[in-house]
């Protein structure tokens, strides 16, 4: 099972693209560890990540089938 992550903002900057395909990860600290590795560039920078369209708190299960996404911080205006 391969997963689809759609980025957003400074994060499609980094990755040279809005979504990246990973293979089947069964958490989202996981997945933190596989996007370190593949985008070194994304070591330290914060984002918040969302499994199912609800913000992930803490280490999340990966389902087969789930929408992941990375959202950078956003600025209110």
């Amino acid at each position: 099972m391969q997963v689809e992550i759609i980025l957003f903002g400074q994060l499609t900057d980094i990755t040279g693209s809005n979504t990246i395909t990973l293979e089947a990860l069964p958490d989202t600290d996981s997945l933190v560890k596989a996007i370190n590795k593949l985008f070194p560039a994304m070591n330290g920078i914060k984002y918040i990540i969302a499994v199912d369209k609800k913000r992930a708190a803490g280490n999340t299960i990966i389902n087969a089938g789930s929408s992941v996404a990375l959202l950078p911080p956003f600025s209110g205006g």
